[in-house]
């Protein structure tokens, strides 16, 4: 059973989620906490294996209360934030501060938004039970679950199963989810300016992928930024999927670019990895090399795989670096992998493959 307490001043989140907890037969519910201080009060009872935190509260924030969790116990949280522009900037710090995962609220219509993405919000508290959250590199600074039909890449673009190989220009496409953010953190922060061009996906709502560049971009001697459609890849720079939206590598003569495109959630993601890849594994071919790091689920699996046939360079984070060893592993499963490497290795692969 998963131990789940929910922190957030809102009565109808607490209700809300309370009644969906209350109905699934590997999870129990804690308690409710309006702020951290009762939080704190009802853990001395017991200590509960997720918690699903608000930001803005009274008493104490959720960043304040997420670093002593962090300190004292560290435990999976789930930041449960507003889906403004302004409130991606906070909650890409939280994330910073150790939290593995983002479920998204509006301000208006909460009760049925909440409802409606239920299915997103069990998946996010069960992937947050699975990660080894000792492994971040934080900075310090009964109903069954409802079906998501589960397209393939297929839906957005389909196999050419051959790639225009008359350019010896290289892309690095990585891919990542659940742990995500502090891998990217490590591996872009150890790349030089001269790196190979870098397209990313890294499941994240839309609004906080903006938020989760800029803060790279700060700590990075790349340029990162969130794509653009039509945005050239090239040398020094990483570009950032869109939440929302899926990427795609496309050839234009001799240059590499990328399209933002609409489409149904394609391994129940947009963006996708799986339809990157793809799109890479088309477009590159050999000149490519393809990155599937932590994450819950298997979405890039199958699209490494094609990369991997393709003739690109494919490598998996290993387990014992992964928060959460599910996406690489499922690739692995498939054939779809040269070598597994160390998260602390990622980089030096990179920066070797830029040599070659």
């Amino acid at each position: 059973m998963i131990k789940v307490a929910i922190v957030d001043d809102s009565a109808v989140v607490r209700q809300v989620l309370s009644s969906m907890l209350e109905n699934q037969p590997d999870i129990t519910l804690l308690g409710c906490a309006r702020d951290p201080l009762f939080a704190l009060k009802l853990f001395e009872q017991q200590w509960p294996d997720v918690i699903i935190l608000d930001i803005e509260m009274p008493r104490m924030d959720g960043i304040t209360f997420l670093k002593k969790v962090m300190a004292e116990k560290p435990t999976p949280v789930v930041i449960c934030s507003t889906l403004t522009e302004q409130g991606a900037s906070v909650t890409i710090a939280a994330l910073a501060a150790g939290a593995v995962d983002i479920i998204t609220k509006p301000k208006l219509g909460l009760k049925g938004f909440l409802e409606e993405s239920q299915a997103r919000l069990l998946q996010a508290i069960r992937a947050a039970a699975k990660a080894s959250v000792a492994k971040l590199r934080v900075n310090t600074s009964a109903k069954p679950m409802p079906v998501i039909a589960k397209h393939n890449a297929n839906v957005v673009l389909a196999s050419t199963n051959h790639a225009l190989n008359q350019t010896t220009d290289r892309v690095v496409a990585l891919g990542t989810s659940t742990g995500g953010t502090h891998a990217l953190e490590c591996v872009l922060t150890a790349l030089p300016r001269t790196s190979a061009g870098i397209v990313v996906v890294q499941h994240m709502p839309e609004h906080f992928t903006a938020a989760f560049a800029s803060r790279l971009n700060g700590l990075c001697k790349m340029e990162v930024k969130e794509a653009e459609d039509n945005d050239r890849v090239m040398p020094g720079l990483v570009l950032i999927a869109n939440g929302g939206k899926h990427m795609l590598l496309q050839r234009s003569g001799a240059q590499y670019r990328v399209q933002l495109k609409d489409g149904p959630l394609v391994s129940r993601h947009r963006p996708s990895v799986d339809v990157l890849f793809r799109s890479v594994a088309n477009a590159a071919g050999k000149n490519a090399l393809g990155v599937i790091m932590t994450g819950m689920g298997d979405d890039g699996a199958r699209g490494l795989l094609e990369m991997h046939q393709c003739g690109a360079i494919t490598l998996a984070q290993d387990e014992a670096s992964c928060v959460v060893y599910g996406m690489p592993k499922e690739a692995v499963k498939l054939g779809a992998v040269s070598r597994q490497v160390a998260l602390d290795n990622i980089a030096e692969e990179i920066i070797a493959f830029t040599k070659q």
